[in-house]
C-alpha cells in the first residue's frame, strides 16, 4: 500500500478531532463566595487567586476585569465566568460568577 494512502485515515482522524473538542478562554479556579470581599479585596489579591483577567473592560465608568473558560466537545458545552467590577480606589464593587460545570453546579445550587 503507498505512503499516501496510510497518511490519509490518520490526518482525517486528526483534523476531525479538532472539530469536536475545543476550549475558550484561560481555566481558572472557581470561586468560594469567602474568596471575593467587596470593599476589601484588590485587584492584587484577585491575579493572586486566578491569574491575569481574560479580558479589561469598563462598565458605567468603573473598570472591570473578567476571567472566562469554556470547553466544548462530542456535544457538551461547559463555561464559566468571573466578572469584577471596581472601585476608584482598586477595591471589588461587585461581582458576579456563573458556571455550568458539574461540580459548580452542585456546590452552588
Amino acid at each position: 500500500m503507498r505512503p499516501a494512502l496510510l497518511a490519509t485515515p490518520l490526518l482525517v482522524a486528526t483534523l476531525s478531532a479538532g472539530c469536536f473538542s475545543t476550549t475558550l478562554g484561560r481555566q481558572f479556579p472557581s470561586p468560594d463566595a469567602r474568596a471575593i470581599a467587596v470593599g476589601k479585596t484588590n485587584k492584587g489579591d484577585l491575579q493572586r487567586l486566578y491569574g491575569e483577567p481574560y479580558q479589561v473592560g469598563i462598565d458605567s465608568g468603573d473598570p472591570t476585569w473578567r476571567w472566562f473558560f469554556g470547553q466544548r466537545g462530542w456535544g457538551a458545552e461547559e463555561t464559566k465566568d468571573l466578572s469584577v467590577r471596581f472601585n476608584a480606589d482598586g477595591t471589588v464593587k461587585s461581582y458576579a460568577f456563573t458556571s455550568n460545570f458539574p461540580n459548580d453546579m452542585k456546590r452552588l445550587k
